[in-house]
């Protein structure tokens, strides 16, 4: 069996998506073994047979019908995420707030690629300090002053996500905290 890590897109954030973690662990308990939940943003850890695709399809399906919250959802077997981990192209920031990273279903393509290096563009011009890079279907964003308050990781966590509807956002502690719970 392997494990996976399921990334839910827009759970509990912002008065809307409501799932409850007791329950979804017990519906996707259902479905997969040893499934553990971290926070309440729509972190999922599991173990299967299946598939990445199988697996976010049916975690998918899990939130439309036991909560009517249709959402994307992005999932890596464990030594997919552990690379996405190890690739991290800013290995000198120390404070996990500043580094995220945006998981997506699918690489980005060209199109996409030439919007991050126009927002990147954009950044320096305006004498910001934000980074971005992307490394296989993963845009990490160096954002210095934080993600709340950073123009470049609002235009390009918004237009990541939108790209392919499955890309979604997660802090360095957080993106830390589920390798560790991926054993």
């Amino acid at each position: 069996m392997r494990t996976h890590v399921a990334l839910l897109r827009g759970i509990n954030v912002g008065g809307s998506g409501k799932v409850p973690m007791a329950e979804l662990r017990r519906l996707l308990g259902e479905e997969f073994d040893d499934v553990a939940t971290y926070i309440a943003s729509g972190n999922v850890v599991l173990s299967t047979d299946r598939d990445d695709g199988t697996v976010a399809t049916t975690v998918a399906e899990v939130l439309r019908t036991g909560f009517a919250v249709p959402r994307p959802v992005v999932v890596l077997g464990r030594d997919e995420y552990a690379a996405a981990v190890d690739a991290n192209p800013f290995p000198q920031v120390t404070e996990p707030k500043e580094l995220h990273a945006v998981f997506r279903a699918a690489p980005p393509g060209d199109d996409e690629r030439a919007r991050i290096d126009a927002a990147v563009a954009a950044e320096r011009a305006k004498g910001g300090a934000g980074e971005a890079a992307v490394v296989g279907r993963v845009v990490y964003l160096h954002l210095p002053g934080g993600i709340g308050r950073s123009e470049l990781g609002a235009r390009l966590s918004a237009r990541t996500r939108a790209a392919d509807e499955g890309g979604t956002a997660r802090n360095w502690a957080t993106v830390l905290k589920l390798r560790d719970l991926l054993g």
